[in-house]
């Protein structure tokens, strides 16, 4: 296996090696954790997947295309595989996998607020700003932390480059609300879903970072599940209080694949 994972090419019903370098754009995309043969919501990956695809050719191969992929999942060990659209390839031949040994997973992490205009084009779609926010987590690391989080014109939270980012007001479990440009989160749809059927209250907020003093705040993805957060430049975080029992209850929805 390449570090980047074993690459296929969907085509005829089957899943094909390919072993060269594709040119062409990612149109869309979609990650999630495996390990030892389950994974979480793993339908819900592959429904976000062909929501973002308006192609009715690669659409109709989508359901055997999907049947390949849980068929080839390992059923040992960690696994964080890829699945790709790419519109300018061949009709038939536009649906890719990316076979990935899962990276390293923490329980925490700290964040550094990019302090630029948001470079994404499509922040609804998985994909094509993928390598942009893939650079900003870089700029990040040179920043000495974790991750990078997107802020909109008027400061306020938008998302992480590869992340979705939520904080706690008391017991109320709060995120960026509907008119502030975030990728739809599975993992954030999860969580807040144990929050409601532990009895905490949800909301959907705009704040800005430097509002979140004292407050518990967490950077939330298929591959690392919850992480709280430890630094963020000058904001004094919060204690971690919930992070682990809401860690123990997101693992519980692993699941087999099928």
């Amino acid at each position: 296996m390449s570090v980047n994972g074993d690459f296929f090419r969907f085509a005829d019903n089957e899943l094909k090696p390919v072993d060269i370098a594709l040119a062409d754009p990612l149109s869309v995309a979609d990650s999630w954790f495996v390990t030892n043969g389950s994974a979480r919501a793993l339908q819900r990956h592959f429904k976000r997947f062909s929501n973002s695809i308006t192609d009715q050719d690669t659409k109709e191969q989508l359901p055997g295309f999907f049947e390949q992929i849980v068929k080839v999942m390992p059923r040992t060990g960690d696994w964080f595989p890829r699945i790709e659209y790419r519109a300018e390839r061949p009709v038939g031949e536009r649906l890719f996998l990316r076979l990935r040994p899962a990276p390293e997973r923490t329980e925490t992490c700290t964040l550094w607020s990019y302090d630029k205009e948001d470079p994404r084009q499509m922040p609804a779609i998985k994909g094509p700003d993928l390598s942009a926010c893939q650079r900003l987590r870089r700029a990040a690391n040179l920043h000495g932390a974790d991750e990078a989080v997107l802020l909109d014109s008027d400061g306020y939270i938008s998302d992480g480059a590869l992340s979705a980012i939520v904080w706690w007001q008391g017991d109320t479990l709060c995120a960026p609300d509907d008119q502030t440009p975030w990728l739809p989160s599975i993992t954030r749809e999860l969580v807040f879903a144990i929050a409601d059927q532990a009895g905490y209250q949800t909301a959907t907020v705009k704040q800005r970072p430097q509002e979140l003093h004292n407050h518990e705040i967490w950077s939330l993805s298929s591959l690392q599940g919850i992480r709280g957060v430890t630094a963020w430049n000058e904001v004094e975080v919060g204690e971690l209080r919930l992070l682990k029992p809401f860690r123990k209850r997101l693992k519980m929805l692993l699941e087999p694949l099928a």
